[in-house]
């Protein structure tokens, strides 16, 4: 097997393995609340079909289209990131008191998953051309200013989840780089002040905090949709009730087939089937790091990383957030729960880190600036072997024998 095609086809396959396991959980979650309301059962899952086949073509695009091409629209899709989070929270629909989608009439999308990605490419191209910051005054500018925009005006909406991602995706891409972990703990310090600031003056974080620390005091109230979740879970013991067989889905359990799908999976598929799918995770990470690890062009490296950390850290907070090991964040779970804007981010995600581990960043690695150059010029490859140092041992012995 050529380099890094293990890793491509652990990505494929656990992609569509978790893109067609979650249609058959949207469904399952739906159908039956939507056959008692009158409805159609198959209504979400024909939406969550037509999303899936959209984000698959945004999947191959991404695949052969070169991800260096993203260095040129890093600007572009940070500024229009930011405009569409202002359209938004300005004139978006309102669902529940948060403006966190654009309603187009036939659909709508939330950009706060297209400012995740913009995020990324952005501090990838960022940490590829200037050195590591080290300090926390280097850190703030720009790095830290152009995250905190971002992170105010999605907290604004408001979505906490989305911006303890964003922390959590930018921390792990600093910490990749070379970052200082005294600088790192700092930021995390300050960024946790924030957030406790930001949960005791809005009430309904507040009561969602305080919930959390003991969802059973409130049972019926704060503590409802966790509780319900545990019970879920509980019951569906070590190889679950049996697909579609779920009670809470219909009657108990809010967000389903979203924030609480996982729920659902637990009561139906009992503790193999949600193990197996924490193993998909996993997979999917180990896939991403090693793409990471493998690849020379940092750009590439970091982009890599940003994106893993993306999934895989968004599959955790909703996880922990189900099983009542951490605050309910709103936080879908990636791949897997109902929502068209997420599914499609994340599979045109998941094509820009398969066409990273195509190319590899070998290509690229002489036209890559050095970051250790004062100039800032590119290096060529060659000349780390200074005239008449030894060869490679490789080299030697293929000249021996010829």
């Amino acid at each position: 097997m050529k380099r890094g095609h293990l890793e491509s086809n652990v990505l494929v396959l656990v992609t569509l393995a978790l893109v067609a396991f979650g249609m058959v959980m949207v469904y399952s979650a739906t159908s039956a609340s939507a056959t008692i309301g009158g409805g159609n059962p198959a209504y979400y899952l024909k939406r969550q079909a037509i999303f899936a086949f959209l984000g698959l073509g945004l999947l191959v695009a991404a695949r052969l289209w070169s991800y260096r091409s993203l260095r040129h629209t890093a600007p572009v899709l940070v500024l229009g990131s930011l405009f569409l989070l202002l359209v938004a929270l300005v004139g978006g629909q309102n669902v529940n008191g948060a403006r966190r989608w654009i309603d187009l009439g036939a659909a709508s999308f939330q950009p706060s998953e297209i400012a995740k990605l913009a995020v990324v490419v952005w501090i990838a191209l960022y940490l590829s051309k200037r050195p590591v910051p080290t300090t926390l005054g280097e850190l703030t500018k720009p790095i830290g200013l152009m995250v905190a925009a971002f992170c105010a005006l999605v907290l604004a909406e408001p979505d906490l989840g989305t911006v303890i991602a964003i922390c959590l995706v930018v921390g792990a891409m600093l910490l990749v780089a070379g970052a200082p972990v005294r600088l790192l703990g700092v930021s995390a310090a300050i960024v946790s002040v924030i957030t406790v600031v930001a949960i005791w003056f809005e009430p309904y974080r507040r009561t969602r905090f305080f919930s959390f620390i003991d969802p059973w005091r409130d049972a019926q109230g704060a503590g409802y949709q966790t509780v319900q979740a545990m019970i879920g879970i509980g019951s569906g013991g070590v190889f679950g009730k049996g697909l579609g067989e779920s009670i809470g889905k219909i009657f108990y359990l809010p967000e389903a087939h979203t924030d609480m799908i996982f729920a659902v999976i637990g009561e139906e598929l009992g503790l193999v089937g949600a193990t197996l799918l924490i193993a998909a995770y996993a997979a999917f990470g180990w896939a991403g790091l090693r793409i990471a690890l493998r690849c020379h062009d940092p750009f590439g490296k970091g982009l890599a990383v940003g994106i893993t950390t993306l999934i895989c850290g968004q599959a955790a907070l909703n996880l922990a957030a189900v099983v009542g090991v951490a605050p309910l964040t709103g936080i879908p779970l990636p791949l897997v729960s109902y929502g068209g804007t997420s599914l499609v981010v994340m599979l045109a995600s998941v094509g820009i880190l398969l066409n990273i581990a195509r190319n590899d960043g070998v290509e690229v690695a002489a036209q890559v600036r050095d970051r250790g150059r004062r100039d800032r010029r590119s290096r060529d490859p060659g000349a780390r072997r200074r005239a008449g140092a030894p060869r490679p041992r490789r080299e030697r012995e293929l000249r021996r024998l010829a």
